[in-house]
């Protein structure tokens, strides 16, 4: 099928079936475009929109978001994931005020050199935000192309995403851009789903070699199979007299980067670990079964360890990166998914002896 009729079908098919009504798309702001293109990556719609709604309510455009505190991103993107994505959302921010008026830019080498912002996402932002005609290849087009190609090789391979971004680039129309690009990321998401496809439903499905075949749930081809290590981490759950908790924010890098999470000890010897490493004695209560926290890359097994101050808690706080919190009066700052679980479990546990 050529471009056009391939183009043309698709954006008669989002005339209809479309989702024009998504939040950022009604809003029609660059600002929430590009919110909306961090935040789904790797997540889905579903997910996105009431994080997107919380979000873009308290930061209304990019010079309050460069204006916040990191804590107060990171706890409203407490829950979503891949953390690094906020860190690169305030940073960019801080980059578009200082050199862009607080604007969103609408070069695409521009978008493409902020933080968190790659060649796909770029390219999504300027389609979508400006109507330019760019090429995205996100994870729903990837499985469109290949399924419409039958293309074997898995996509993560260069010569395979190398062939993906040329037939992208053939299918992109001149016109209606933005439209076609929300159109074969829709696609993608309701009808060319990865699992149980509604191919009777596909605008395209008459020159769909994979339907041709009879196999489109094959393609695209899956990464090689490899099991994922596990890391062992004891994180302890240390209260004060008051029934706050000791927290520690994490270094900038990494999957929780800037986060606060409990001390994480790698001592047998707990109590001293916690008195050479916190200035603090503390006796131990109780060790709590482990749970796993996975990773794209790792699986995390966490023993919690409930903990109790004896004496005074001041010396901790000589530490900066260190906090102590009531968990019965959440604060703003960001909290790793396991640790806001396992502080509701304390704040179940010590509740009703209050």
């Amino acid at each position: 099928m050529s471009r056009s009729r391939f183009s043309r079908r698709l954006l008669r098919w989002y005339d209809k079936h479309g989702r024009p009504d998504l939040p950022w798309r009604l809003a029609g702001n660059p600002y929430h475009t590009w919110i909306s293109e961090i935040m789904l990556q790797q997540t889905q719609v579903s997910t996105v929109i009431p994080y997107f709604h919380r979000f873009t309510k308290r930061f209304p455009d990019i010079i309050a978001l460069a204006r916040a505190d990191l804590d107060t991103v990171l706890h409203l993107w407490t829950g979503l994931g891949y953390y690094a994505r906020a860190r690169n959302l305030h940073r960019a921010a801080k980059i578009m005020v200082e050199k862009n008026n607080g604007q969103l830019p609408q070069d695409f080498q521009a978008l493409q050199a902020l933080p968190g912002i790659g060649r796909s996402t770029a390219a999504a932002i300027a389609a979508l935000a400006f109507d330019q005609r760019q090429v995205i290849l996100d994870g729903n087009v990837k499985r469109v192309l290949t399924r419409y190609h039958a293309l074997d090789g898995w996509p993560g391979e260069r010569a395979v995403e190398n062939q993906l971004w040329s037939l992208a680039d053939a299918h992109t129309p001149n016109k209606r851009l933005a439209d076609y690009t929300q159109a074969i990321m829709d696609l993608g998401a309701t009808v060319c789903r990865r699992v149980r496809p509604y191919c009777e439903r596909c605008p395209v499905r008459t020159s769909c070699k994979a339907f041709a075949q009879g196999n489109p749930q094959d393609y695209p081809s899956p990464a090689p199979r490899r099991s994922l290590p596990v890391k062992a981490v004891t994180m302890v759950m240390i209260r004060d007299q008051r029934g706050r908790v000791l927290l520690q924010q994490r270094p900038p890098a990494g999957v929780w980067g800037g986060l606060w999470t409990f001390p994480e000890c790698n001592d047998d010897d707990v109590p001293a670990w916690c008195r050479d490493t916190l200035g603090l004695s503390v006796r131990l209560d109780d060790r709590w079964q482990p749970l796993r926290h996975s990773f794209t890359h790792f699986h995390l097994d966490i023993t919690p360890i409930d903990a109790h101050v004896l004496g005074a808690s001041g010396q901790a706080m000589e530490n900066p990166d260190v906090i102590w919190y009531n968990p019965n009066k959440p604060d703003e700052r960001g909290l790793p998914v396991p640790v806001k679980h396992l502080l509701g479990k304390l704040r179940e546990t010590y509740e009703p002896n209050r």
